[in-house]
């Protein structure tokens, strides 16, 4: 990327943050949702599920929750996204000689951000319930690393889905399979318990891999084979989300 492209990417990512920083309420409603299914179960189900594991409820299962705070969020990339092309400001952005990728890279790095924030807030609401951890400075570098690629692997999803979108509800909706995907993985419970083929599928998805190097990392603070199962999972969907993101981008403002 040039020296120029930088320099616009600067300011339209500074553009989307402003309009965060009016509306500080996405942020906040990002997080409130984790953090009541956190609640939720931790106090309520918590106790009756069985992990298998001498660990408590919550060291199990807050990589999953951290997943669904990263899923929450960039619902609101495509819904940004959305406005802007269906309200023209894509096109008017294209009249000025500026970079066409610093378009997306605006609001993908405004996606980092504001779910950076969303996930300092809910990790303090699980120390504050209890959750507690052996990992070494290091362990929490790898785990910041892994959470910031699949914030960025999830937030081009995003783009494809705010880009090919033809409603509001359309746009933020593809964030609900997403949501709902730890739930078939081993974020909540043990892939063993469920039916076999359930467990088939839950064991060969990218989320379970995902939530166990984030578990091993934050729980053991040791590093198993799943990290490295979970960094081909996110960057094979990362190339393959930001190919289409460009493919669909160059059709929708060349019209």
């Amino acid at each position: 990327m040039s020296v120029s492209a930088l320099i616009d990417t600067r300011i339209l990512t500074g553009r989307s943050l402003r309009h965060i920083l009016r509306s500080p309420d996405t942020i906040i409603t990002t997080a409130i949702t984790p953090i009541a299914m956190m609640l939720l179960f931790v106090f309520v189900f918590g106790g009756a599920i069985t992990t298998g594991s001498s660990q408590s409820y919550i060291n199990y299962m807050l990589p999953g929750i951290l997943i669904i705070t990263i899923a929450s969020g960039v619902a609101y990339t495509s819904y940004r996204l959305f406005l802007d092309m269906s309200e023209g400001m894509m096109l008017r952005l294209r009249s000025l000689p500026i970079s066409r990728s610093s378009m997306l890279w605006g609001h993908v790095l405004t996606s980092l951000v504001a779910n950076i924030i969303s996930l300092l807030l809910v990790i303090g609401v699980a120390f504050l319930v209890g959750f507690r951890t052996q990992a070494s400075p290091l362990d929490w570098l790898v785990v910041a690393a892994l959470l910031l690629l699949t914030t960025l692997t999830l937030t081009w999803v995003a783009v494809i889905a705010g880009l090919s979108a033809q409603t509001v509800d359309g746009a933020s909706a593809f964030s609900y399979p997403l949501i709902l995907l730890p739930f078939v993985s081993s974020a909540f419970v043990p892939t063993d318990s469920m039916p076999s083929a359930v467990a088939w599928f839950a064991e060969h998805q990218p989320v379970t891999a995902i939530v166990n190097a984030l578990r091993s990392l934050l729980s053991q603070g040791t590093v198993d084979s799943s990290i490295w199962l979970a960094v081909i999972w996110l960057l094979s969907l990362l190339a393959a989300a930001w190919g289409i993101s460009l493919i669909l981008f160059k059709r929708k403002t060349q019209r």
